[in-house]
C-alpha cells in the first residue's frame, strides 16, 4: 500500500488510464509510478464504484467512478521510482491493510476480492503469503 497525498491513511496504487493502453497496462504502470514495484497481474478482482472529489464538474456532478482492481504478484521493488518523493510504500498483512486503508471501497476490495482470491490459492512464497498489493 502507499500513503495518500491528500490526507491520512493508506491506499492501493490507482489512477486513470491513457487512451493508448488497456486497463491492465494502466494498473501495471500505476503500481510502478506510485509504489515503485514491478510485477505480473495474476487475477482481476472486480470493479468497485467510488465517488471522486477531484473529477466533480458540471458534466459529472455525482462523480461516480469505477475502479478495476487486480492482484499484482510483485517481482521487483525499485530503489527509485517516479513518485518516491511523495509516496511511501508499506508491506502489510491483510488485517493490517484493512485497519490502515483510507477508503471504504478499497476495504471492500480487500475483504471481498483479495481475501477470497487469496484463500483459494496455493501460494508458496512467504513474501506472497504475508503481504498485500493490488492496483487499479
Amino acid at each position: 500500500m502507499i500513503n495518500s497525498n491528500s490526507g491520512s491513511g493508506l491506499l492501493f496504487p490507482k489512477g486513470g488510464w491513457e487512451n493508448d493502453e488497456t486497463v491492465e497496462e494502466a494498473a501495471v504502470r500505476e503500481a510502478l509510478e506510485e509504489a515503485g514495484v514491478r510485477g505480473d497481474l495474476v487475477h482481476f478482482l472486480d470493479y468497485y464504484k467510488f465517488k471522486s472529489k477531484t473529477l466533480e464538474d458540471e458534466f459529472c456532478p455525482k462523480c461516480l467512478c469505477k475502479a478495476a482492481m487486480f492482484v499484482l504478484l510483485v517481482t521487483e521493488e525499485l530503489k527509485s521510482w517516479p513518485e518516491q518523493n511523495t509516496r511511501q510504500r508499506s508491506w502489510l498483512t491483510i488485517p493490517e491493510a484493512r485497519e490502515c486503508c483510507r477508503y471504504e471501497w478499497m476495504k471492500d476490495a480487500l475483504e471481498e476480492g483479495f481475501t477470497k482470491w487469496h484463500s483459494s490459492q496455493m501460494i508458496s512464497s512467504p513474501r506472497e503469503e504475508n503481504h498485500v498489493n493490488s492496483t487499479p
